[in-house]
């Protein structure tokens, strides 16, 4: 049995010196402390072996560790990592070590990783949110021109003047045409949208476009992301696609031309922006025109390349909805008006006419084919969607 919870240190040096002076024998000494048999001659033999700090409790900490690795390996393995480049991670480590060293004496992936994290080479990740506002999603492989536009900025730099360069590069997804590269100082939504003001004009509309998370084609706190020049490319009829977070691989051409731009334009900068424009129409000249690419069979982008049929209106006309929606028209303060009281839904919808469809207790909000989320009519609150979008309404 156990040991009462008193000062078991105390009792456990009482115990032995009785053991040592009465005349009690150990059985009656274990009944009266309460104690077994096998645990009173442990700790008078501990006493005889150590003295009164045999009485004290030892460290639960295994004396070995099966697997654990040396401080020369650790060292090793931090030695190598320190002299590798950053992005190299522990498997990359892992087998450097094991050409130096065999592979019989080489520590796991994990053990590697878990000495290089506690060494501080180990960026964490912020965890996701559980249930994040809902995104638009629509994956779509191009099989012609027009399908799907990309657009995206480079990430700026500066020219040799100072001057901070912006280029927004938008490009056609099939042909890998660049239909614009143009330089900017910031990424305001009015350069943005000015550009594909232009480029409607020249080449009509495509079917969708394809862009990042991040401003101005995308905001977190709108629902599902919309902003004024998303809003704008939906109320043309524009089909939205965003990639996902953290995943610039889901629009890798368009990256990859980034790439080609960072090394033949970024890394020798040119004295100012006017001088950036010069050298980035001429870049643009020679990749639509001269440059062949593997995936249109080593054509020109300008070789496949053509307008779009469905032609740009500048002034379009208000999304008509069905016959037993409400509609409502969005205030400059982000809000409608519904049985005469104020709902936020907002601000990047502003101007534009909404759909409300009757579902029970709520109504559900829609633009144009896009669910936004839905009214409480008892709460006269807007709730927006989050976790999966939900599928689109079939126009009629």
């Amino acid at each position: 049995m156990p040991w009462k919870e008193v000062d078991i240190v105390n009792l456990r040096e009482e115990f032995v010196f009785k053991s040592m002076s009465s005349a009690m024998s150990v059985t009656d000494l274990c009944n009266e402390y309460n104690i077994s048999r096998k645990t009173g001659y442990k700790w008078i033999k501990r006493f005889k072996e150590q003295g009164l700090y045999g009485l004290k409790n030892e460290s639960r900490k295994p004396k070995s560790t099966p697997g654990s690795l040396t401080e020369d390996v650790s060292c090793e393995l931090i030695r190598i990592k320190h002299n590798c480049r950053k992005s190299w991670g522990p498997k990359k480590v892992q087998a450097i070590y094991a050409r130096r060293f065999g592979e019989e004496n080489t520590p796991s992936v994990s053990s590697v990783k878990r000495v290089l994290d506690k060494a501080g080479f180990v960026n964490h990740r912020r965890r996701k949110r559980a249930d994040p506002p809902a995104s638009i999603k629509n994956r779509v492989e191009p099989d012609e021109p027009n399908q799907v536009w990309t657009v995206d900025f480079k990430g700026w730099w500066k020219t040799r003047d100072g001057t901070r360069c912006e280029p927004l590069t938008i490009r056609d997804e099939y042909s890998r045409f660049i239909l614009c590269l143009k330089v900017f100082e910031d990424t305001k939504t009015k350069h943005v949208r000015s550009s594909f003001e232009n480029l409607f004009g020249l080449y009509g509309l495509p079917e969708m476009i394809r862009s990042d998370n991040g401003s101005p084609f995308a905001n977190s706190f709108s629902p599902l992301g919309l902003t004024k020049l998303s809003a704008w490319w939906v109320s043309l009829g524009v089909q939205l696609d965003r990639i996902t977070p953290g995943r610039p691989d889901q629009n890798g051409a368009h990256e990859r031309m980034h790439k080609d731009i960072y090394e033949d334009l970024e890394c020798s900068p040119s004295l100012n922006l006017e001088n950036s424009q010069a050298a980035f129409d001429e870049w643009r000249k020679e990749f639509n025109w001269q440059r062949p690419h593997e995936r249109i069979n080593m054509k020109f982008p300008g070789e496949i390349y053509t307008a779009s049929s469905a032609k740009y209106n500048p002034e379009p006309s208000d999304i008509v909805y069905p016959a037993n929606w409400q509609e409502r028209r969005i205030t400059s303060t982000g809000t409608i008006w519904l049985s005469s009281a104020p709902i936020f839904i907002t601000n990047s919808l502003a101007g534009y006419v909404v759909g409300l469809q009757a579902a029970g207790d709520h109504l559900d909000v829609w633009f144009d084919n896009l669910m936004l989320g839905s009214i409480d009519l008892k709460l006269m609150k807007f709730n927006a969607i989050r976790g999966k979008s939900r599928k689109r309404r079939s126009k009629g």
